[in-house]
């Protein structure tokens, strides 16, 4: 991210436009954490969506004021593009359209350069980690299978949609409560759009407000939930053995995986994302074969069963996560797997004061964690320096978190070693990142 913007000078301001309605003419700077990138406007800083670095455009102004530290604006027209600009993807997730595209105006490979440089930024500026620098480790992000071939689009399984004031369905609007209706989403899968179309998705009106979740998994069939409830030919399913669970079919290291998991559960939406990101998690692990392994915010146990598998017979793997319901689930996919210790609670309680002892048996050779987007935090660092672990393989989904936590590990002696990008979300800025530490 930039440097903290400026506030007004002591000089009489100018009158600021007000948000949402004026328009102002950016050069547009370098990219920044959160899908947007830096531009200037007459001394403060504007976070600018749907434009690249080196454009020239004008924006229209969505948050500010006289009073405020910095301005949101959106692009709203190109005066001169960058050679990366290419037409959007998904012009519904435009300037003012539904949250959850703003990359689709930028060419694949761009995006991930893009992602790569926030990236890159988070962990020198956070963790003093210069990835750039020819002694530090090498930082790529990946595209996963298909994705070029497809142009990014259709790869989503799962998604989430919400019924406007009219009943169509749609998203929110970036930073607003205010939903967009939209007749199609193109970076869901087939199996999804099929799904939508056969359920009248998109052509029904819904109850104001209503939800929708929409689930395409790799082991049985596609299912809708409105309101959390179970959907069947048109109304809700009554019946008593209604689904709300579906299967999930995961290979990796050449063994195939099955996962029962909650149909609202979380699940990784790509695709091909389960499995990519097991086989990171294996290769970053390294040699297993009877060893200690906790495995944190382990959720439906996609880690912990291939971990167990690398483990062997005389391994262990201990497995925290907080979820009642993902435990649940875990305990599933796990049964007849004696090596796995499952452990239900929240991990910054169950590792604080001596509990990290009572849980792990009070070391580990590896540990993996995968936390939400806020990332472990310090107590959780401290907890897993004190399991003395050799290596920690940390995934993550915000390159913020991420490079502060290295820093926390850096205070305790562990080296980043490797860290390399997923580009598990094509058209946004999201991206997962598997990060190698040593002591």
């Amino acid at each position: 991210m930039p440097s903290t913007p400026h506030g007004r000078s002591a000089a009489p301001s100018r009158p600021a436009p007000e948000p949402a309605a004026a328009e102002i003419e950016l050069e547009v700077g370098p990219v920044a954490h959160g899908g947007h990138c830096v531009a200037r406007h007459e001394g403060r800083v504007v976070f600018v969506r749907h434009a690249l670095p080196g454009e020239r455009v004008r924006a229209r102004v969505t948050e500010g004021g006289d009073d405020a530290r910095f301005w949101r604006a959106d692009a709203v027209e190109v005066l001169e593009a960058s050679p990366d600009r290419v037409p959007s993807a998904w012009p519904a997730a435009g300037p003012g359209g539904a949250g959850g595209g703003e990359l689709a105006h930028v060419a694949l490979p761009a995006q991930r350069r893009w992602k790569r440089d926030v990236l890159a930024e988070q962990l020198r500026r956070l963790a003093g980690v210069d990835v750039a620098d020819d002694a530090g480790p090498a930082l790529v992000v990946d595209p996963l299978p298909g994705d070029d071939e497809r142009g990014g689009l259709g790869y989503r399984t799962r998604i989430d949609l919400v019924a406007d004031d009219a009943g169509r369905a749609g998203m929110h609007r970036h930073r607003s409560h205010a939903v967009v209706p939209l007749d199609a989403m193109p970076l869901a899968t087939e199996e999804i759009a099929a799904l939508a179309e056969h359920e009248r998705v998109w052509t029904r009106r819904w109850r104001p407000g209503t939800r929708l979740e929409l689930v395409a998994p790799s082991g049985s069939a596609p299912l809708l939930l409105v309101d959390g409830e179970p959907w069947r030919g048109g109304s809700p399913d009554r019946r008593p053995n209604a689904r709300r669970s579906v299967v999930e079919r995961v290979e990796v290291a050449g063994a195939e995986h099955a996962y029962r998991v909650a149909a609202a559960g979380f699940w990784q939406v790509h695709r091909h994302a389960p499995a990519a990101l097991a086989e990171a998690v294996l290769a970053a692990a390294g040699d297993l074969d009877g060893a200690r392994v906790v495995d944190l915010y382990a959720g439906a146990g996609l880690f912990t069963l291939p971990l167990a598998a690398a483990a062997g017979a005389s391994g262990t793997v201990v497995a925290v996560e907080g979820d009642e319901r993902a435990v649940r689930d875990a305990r599933r996919n796990a049964h007849g797997l004696g090596t796995v210790e499952l452990h239900h609670g929240a991990v910054e309680q169950l590792l604080g004061a001596d509990g990290a002892a009572t849980v792990t048996g009070g070391g580990a050779d590896v540990v993996v964690l995968d936390p939400p987007r806020v990332g472990a935090g310090r107590a959780v660092v401290d907890a897993i320096a004190g399991m003395a672990p050799a290596r920690v393989v940390y995934v993550a989904c915000d390159p913020a978190a991420l490079a502060r936590d290295v820093g926390y590990l850096g205070g305790h002696g562990y080296a980043l070693r490797d860290v390399r990008g997923l580009d598990l979300f094509p058209h946004t800025h999201h991206v997962e990142a598997v990060a190698v530490l040593e002591r």
